[in-house]
């Protein structure tokens, strides 16, 4: 039979830790803790598991020694602490799903024997509390891939904002010599001798809404340009006088002289 191990000290730090449900069965009760940090005795020393008749083990982490390739080598073990073929049960869990760490089920007879269905419970328990610690790292590398696009639509934003006040700054300026005298600025945006804001300091939202906002500036301010010069070609073709040819006869005089028809000919 296991020998039942002396009781570790309580760690000296908590991390993250991922705890299963509470399952219970004719009094006896059993749940589970998965740490990827803590080794089996910092789990066994937890508060959680200072009355527990049984606090069933098992690890499964890097050795000093590597493979051929150079990937180092897991090193897996289990402590039964009292309860037989529990510590290898809760080892198959780890090595099944396929994670490093440690985990502990601690269970608490309630007087009745169970039987196998106990190792039901060992297996389920720490199997949910695994199954916990991959949901949140789902959710955290998530978070991280959502924070690392965020960034890079960001710096892009960011630089794409900077080319669009440059942009409006030239056509503003091109818009000012069509027209006399300058537009008053109509839209919000970029304006020759305004302060360029620090685009880098915004969130993300606020630089998609400034994109949208130059982009309808840029469009204003084209379409007074065009309008501008739709305006001077009118006023050009008012001032100008119509050309008198060199002969000295009017654009009438000739097309009449064109339709004329020398009754001498065909003759």
């Amino acid at each position: 039979m296991s020998q039942k191990r002396p009781r570790s000290p309580s760690p000296t730090f908590s991390p993250l830790l991922y705890k299963s449900d509470l399952t219970e069965d004719r009094s006896s009760k059993f749940i589970a803790i998965y740490s990827p940090i803590l080794s089996a005795q910092e789990l066994r020393a937890l508060p959680e598991f200072k009355n527990a008749t049984h606090r069933i083990a098992a690890w499964r982490r890097p050795s000093t020694q590597r493979t051929l390739n150079s990937r180092p080598v897991l090193e897996t073990g289990h402590d039964d602490d009292g309860e037989k073929y529990g510590g290898k049960t809760v080892e198959k869990v780890l090595m099944g799903m396929k994670v490093e760490g440690a985990v502990v089920v601690a269970r608490w007879y309630g007087g009745v024997m169970l039987g196998p269905v106990r190792f039901d419970h060992i297996r389920n328990c720490a199997s949910l509390a695994v199954r916990r610690w991959k949901e949140s790292e789902s959710e955290r590398q998530a978070k991280k891939v959502k924070v690392e696009t965020e960034e890079r639509e960001k710096h892009d934003l960011v630089q794409v904002l900077y080319e669009r006040d440059q942009s409006i700054m030239v056509l503003r300026g091109l818009l000012a010599e069509k027209t006399q005298p300058a537009p008053s600025s109509q839209s919000s945006g970029a304006i020759v001798g305004a302060k360029v804001p620090d685009y880098a300091t915004l969130p993300l939202a606020t630089l998609q809404k400034l994109e949208m906002v130059r982009d309808k500036t840029i469009s204003w301010v084209l379409r007074e340009i065009e309008k501008a010069e739709e305006t001077q070609q009118k006023d050009l073709g008012a001032t100008t006088p119509a050309k008198v040819p060199s002969d000295g006869s009017t654009p009438a005089e000739k097309s009449k002289a064109a339709s004329f028809k020398d009754p001498r000919e065909g003759r």
